[in-house]
C-alpha cells in the first residue's frame, strides 16, 4: 500500500539543481513533500534529530563540500531507523567503479542529472514508482535508472 504523500530529502549543494529538481517533483502525478538540504553535514543533521520527520526516500548528490554524498551513505546506513530507507544517488558523474562501490554500500538506486526538464520529470516518476511499489525497500530493479 502506498502513502498518500511521500516526504522526499534532497541533499544537493547546487542551489540551480535543487530549484529544477523540486519543480520536476511537482509536476509529476505522485503527490510529495521536499525537505531541500545544500549538504550532508544538514542532511545528517536533520536525520539525527530528534523533531525530524522520517523520510520515505533520500536523494543524495555525490560531490558535496564538508561531506559528500559517499560518507553521507555511510553514516545514512549506520543508522538502524533508515537502514532500510531508500537513498537515490543523484549525480552528474558516471563512473563505473563508483557506482558499484555505491550499491555495495547500500544505495538504492542510481540516477544520473539529465539534461533536459522532462527527461527529470520521467526520471523521478520512475525512482518514486519504485519506492511505492517496494513499500520502502526496492528490489527487483536495475541500479541504474535512465531514459
Amino acid at each position: 500500500m502506498s502513502k498518500p504523500i511521500l516526504n522526499v530529502f534532497l541533499a544537493d549543494d547546487d542551489s540551480d539543481d535543487r530549484t529544477f529538481f523540486s519543480d520536476a517533483l511537482r509536476e509529476i502525478p505522485i503527490q510529495t513533500k521536499i525537505s531541500e538540504f545544500n549538504n550532508g553535514v544538514d542532511l545528517m543533521a536533520e536525520l539525527l534529530s530528534n523533531t525530524a520527520e522520517q523520510p520515505d526516500v533520500i536523494f543524495l548528490d555525490l560531490k558535496m563540500p564538508m561531506m559528500d554524498g559517499f560518507e553521507c551513505l555511510a553514516d545514512i546506513r549506520d543508522l538502524e531507523q533508515y537502514i532500510n530507507t531508500p537513498v537515490i544517488i543523484y549525480s552528474t558523474s558516471y563512473h563505473p567503479k563508483e557506482i558499484d562501490r555505491l550499491n555495495e554500500m547500500g544505495a538504492s538506486l542510481y540516477l544520473q542529472k539529465p539534461s533536459s526538464y522532462n527527461q527529470l520529470k520521467t526520471l523521478l516518476h520512475k525512482c518514486l514508482r519504485y519506492v511505492n511499489n517496494a513499500d520502502g525497500n526496492i528490489i527487483d530493479k536495475e541500479f541504474v535508472i535512465s531514459i
